[in-house]
């Protein structure tokens, strides 16, 4: 994707106009959170000032409601390469997962296994550990390797067995950046007859999932990591979610899609997730959703592996960095995690605050990753790249951290 075309993408974001002692901030806390565009916050007001209403009755504004929610649905369908009524909204990944894994729990009996990765989020992995307090379910744990930041695939192999349930795996680690060969856990899974879990909140604002292909039986992603609001997104095997337990009011719906969903939604979120997705597709030319959206992925990540390979050489050449996780080249997404030698974390976020760099810092809830590198209570600094950053921001973040380290 050309400079011109991330000047055009830039024009969108109001938040890139901010400063700070006179200078644009430049935002490299997306892996947390990316900024959000025009059009998204468009059509959340767009709902909140012109449909507003609960569902499912008899008058314009609810049954547009109840339009613009089933489109969202259609919109996440083409996103995720899965069924309408497939698509599960709430309030984000974690609270999800724990509602999954309850209603999971309680079709399995104590001594059931389960396995977790040391690489995850810990939203993929303290939901499955509530299980063994709860019902009895033993958690095991694939080991990384903290050398490369990648799954230790021998260990992962040597824990499966006839009595495990459920793989809960992330597409990508929120912390190093690591891709994990999901499609080979999943297959790990489903050969030892257990269902798979993949969190794929990293993962999805980098590469468009397809859980067609990868043939996952739940795979959740945050809409607010690719340009949308708050919220959290689960695509779950129709059939399978329609047989779990649920725990619920007595009057909802008991049919999928609104079967896991619980309350009145966050119905404007539900839109601004949507026209993010859509905002995406329009960087490309083509009919149909899924092909545009492929086609803008496709683009965006050869301009971000560029951008990512100037980031990691500049900052390995700055003495007294640190750079964690696999190199450019290997499959990772555009964020590193890095430390300062003789600074903390927070001490290197605050000053490249100072020049109006936003980066973020500490364990993003990867607790076990950072532990294994040694790095804790402190943790790292995460820079990561988005579709709005430009060659000049990763050349002032680089200036930053040589002064910081310097």
């Amino acid at each position: 994707m050309s400079e011109a075309s991330t000047a055009r993408i830039r024009k969108v974001f109001p938040a890139l106009k901010r400063t700070i002692s006179n200078r644009e901030v430049a935002y490299f806390d997306g892996p947390g959170g990316t900024q959000v565009p025009e059009p998204v916050v468009n059509a959340m007001a767009d709902y909140l000032y012109n449909h507003n209403a609960n569902t499912h009755w008899e008058y314009p504004a609810s049954r547009e409601t109840d339009e613009m929610l089933a489109h969202a649905r259609m919109t996440f369908s083409a996103f995720l390469n899965c069924r309408p009524d497939e698509v599960v909204f709430g309030a984000n990944m974690t609270t999800m997962t724990f509602r999954i894994a309850r209603a999971l729990g309680r079709r399995w009996k104590a001594g059931d296994q389960l396995l977790v990765t040391e690489l995850d989020h810990h939203g993929n992995i303290d939901p499955w550990r509530a299980l063994a307090d709860d019902f009895g379910i033993v958690v095991k744990t694939v080991k990384m390797i903290p050398e490369t930041g990648q799954l230790d695939w021998d260990h992962f192999e040597s824990l499966m067995s006839a009595e495990v349930r459920l793989v809960a795996v992330g597409a990508a680690s929120n912390a190093l950046g690591t891709i994990s060969d999901v499609k080979r856990a999943v297959t790990l899974a489903h050969d030892a007859g257990a269902l798979a879990f993949v969190d794929g909140v990293h993962y999805a604002p980098h590469y468009l999932p397809n859980v067609q292909a990868l043939d996952a039986d739940f795979f959740a992603c945050s809409p607010y990591k690719f340009y949308g609001p708050h919220l959290g997104v689960v695509f779950g095997k129709h059939d399978l979610m329609q047989s779990l337990e649920f725990k619920g009011l007595v009057p909802q719906s008991h049919d999928m899609p609104e079967r896991p969903e619980t309350g009145t939604l966050n119905h404007e979120g539900i839109v601004g997730a949507a026209a993010a997705v859509e905002w995406l597709g329009s960087l490309a030319q083509g009919d149909e959703l899924r092909s545009r959206l492929e086609t803008a992925y496709q683009e965006l990540d050869e301009r971000s592996t560029e951008l990512f390979k100037k980031m990691w050489a500049g900052l390995s050449g700055i003495s007294g960095v640190t750079l964690y996780g696999p190199e450019p080249g290997l499959p990772r997404t555009s964020t590193v995690g890095f430390t300062v030698n003789g600074v903390s974390a927070t001490e290197v976020n605050r000053r490249l605050a100072e020049h109006a760099i936003f980066a973020s810092h500490g364990d993003f809830y990867a607790y076990t990753v950072v532990e294994r590198l040694g790095l804790l209570p402190e943790g790292l600094v995460r820079a990561g790249l988005a579709a709005y950053t430009n060659d000049e921001e990763v050349t002032r973040l680089l200036d930053a951290v040589a002064e910081i380290a310097g």
